[in-house]
């Protein structure tokens, strides 16, 4: 993958991005169109709260449309049918035994802009999933974390 290429992300994680930007394009622009239409029959502008609010929703709105549009059109996007089943790699499903809480966790290796830990879907580039790429079942994975260091044991990789 060339360097150039940008962000990896998964299928899922382009299709979430890709819809989030349809909708506020759609619905929320419109929305918006709505409100400010309605604070401007208000009257006066200058002590119209209605009319601040809608344009400070408006300015967020094309804020985060540009900041998905680029990242859109800096993504490269992981071909699962190349995932292998025996090596860790993004878009990879990890089963490991955590030792520091003795019980067993399943990852998804995810790029760094499909994050969501409180899901278990952790970035490549973090220090944990970082650790886990290239490993394969069986390999016992120590990462250093804020805390310490963490220990895991890969029980299995799947796509």
């Amino acid at each position: 993958m060339s360097e150039l290429s940008g962000h990896i992300m998964t299928y899922d994680g382009v299709k979430k991005l890709e819809d989030e930007l349809e909708y506020l394009r759609t619905v929320k622009r419109r929305e918006i169109t709505e409100k400010i239409k309605s604070a401007l029959s208000f009257g006066d502008l200058s002590e119209n709260s209605e009319y601040d609010d809608a344009k400070n929703d408006q300015a967020f709105i094309e804020g985060r449309i540009v900041q998905l549009e680029n990242m859109l059109k800096n993504v490269s996007i992981v071909d699962e049918s190349e995932i292998q089943s025996d090596i860790v790699s993004v878009g990879s499903i990890v089963k490991v035994r955590d030792y520091d809480f003795d019980e067993e966790v399943e990852y998804t290796i995810v790029g760094s802009l499909e994050a969501d830990p409180v899901n278990n879907r952790i970035s490549s580039e973090s220090p944990v999933g970082k650790s886990f790429l290239g490993k394969k079942t069986g390999d016992i994975v120590e990462v250093q974390i804020p805390d310490g260091l963490s220990k895991y044991e890969i029980l299995s990789i799947r796509r």
